[in-house]
């Protein structure tokens, strides 16, 4: 019995963070209050402080969540099968234009979202964007290395850095994507992308 507790306990929590995640990538963090997240999540609002002490404490959780899974994409994508390391760093960035369009992204694009308002409210919520970001620039940094050693893609500066510029590049690209409600900013970034990695086709 004790053990079915659990279990629904953590539906719970999974639950809040799942409807919270969705509508936060619409509306932003500070446009959100409380209640709305609970009665969407059909959780009660006592119920919301057994699992998180404060909306900011929902915040780094929220964005901890979001950043955990998005990492394991990220190395599905960089172990797929029969691509060259190139072929999977493009599907990346195709999945990034698909996921992080200006229409509903269904919760896909939390950190773009929320990453300029959340950084100056909270320092805890900064810290958690700041090493998921680097979780991130990490994984682009394996993998373009592992592209250049096994041939199927070239760089003119050290990966680390060519991977923190690709990553700047396409948060900025999301962003005017978001301005100008087209996804023109992307076929750019994809166009640099290729660039910088010395891709053909």
């Amino acid at each position: 019995m004790a053990k079915a507790h659990s279990n629904d306990a953590s539906d719970a929590r999974e639950t809040i963070l799942a409807v919270g995640r969705r509508i936060m990538s619409g509306k932003g963090f500070s446009a959100v209050g409380l209640n709305e997240i609970l009665t969407a999540a059909k959780v009660p609002k006592g119920s919301f402080y057994h699992y998180f002490a404060s909306k900011d404490a929902f915040g780094e959780a929220l964005l901890a969540h979001y950043f955990d899974a998005y990492l394991a994409e990220m190395d599905d994508t960089f172990a797929r099968p029969g691509l060259t390391m190139a072929q999977r760093l493009v599907t990346y960035f195709d999945m990034w234009r698909d996921n992080q369009s200006f229409q509903d992204c269904q919760g896909k694009c939390l950190a773009v979202k929320l990453a300029a308002e959340v950084a100056d409210l909270s320092e805890s919520m900064r810290a958690v964007l700041d090493d998921g970001t680097s979780a991130i620039v990490a994984r682009l940094a394996a993998a373009i290395e592992g592209g250049v050693d096994e041939g199927s893609l070239a760089i003119d500066e050290p990966p680390m850095q060519v991977a923190q510029g690709l990553y700047q590049l396409w948060l900025g690209a999301s962003v005017m994507v978001k301005i100008v409600r087209a996804t023109g900013p992307f076929d750019t970034a994809m166009a640099t992308t290729r660039r910088l990695l010395h891709l053909k086709g």
